[in-house]
């Protein structure tokens, strides 16, 4: 079962676990080293690491006595394809939309 782009983006959503990702962009990783650079506790990552396996976007393995985690980037497949979507729309100019608000703010202006 392929978790769905809700629970993906809402396990994007938030910074810690976005940060866990990019950690497992380099290689898998125990929980405890996945722990380490966080101010949090292992219960608190442990809760971070469920909702990304959740989401199909990590997996957990036991080796031994040792949880690893895994990034599955296959899960981002979906996203990814839906974000392209958009990509089909010209980039704005935020200098040159700021500017046609200034200019249109000024005329319509009764002062």
């Amino acid at each position: 079962m392929q978790p769905d782009l809700d629970t993906v983006f809402a396990a994007l959503a938030d910074p810690t676990r976005r940060r866990i990702l990019a950690m497992l962009l380099e290689d898998d990783m125990a929980v405890t080293d996945v722990a380490e650079p966080f101010e949090m506790s292992l219960a608190a990552i442990s809760k971070h690491l469920a909702i990304l396996a959740a989401a199909g976007l990590i997996s957990q393995e036991k080796r031994g006595r040792v949880k690893w985690c895994k990034l599955e980037p296959d899960a981002l497949r979906e996203a990814s394809v839906w974000m392209q979507g958009f990509g089909q729309f010209e980039p704005i100019n935020l200098d040159a939309f700021e500017r046609f608000l200034q200019v249109e703010l000024k005329t319509d202006d009764p002062a």
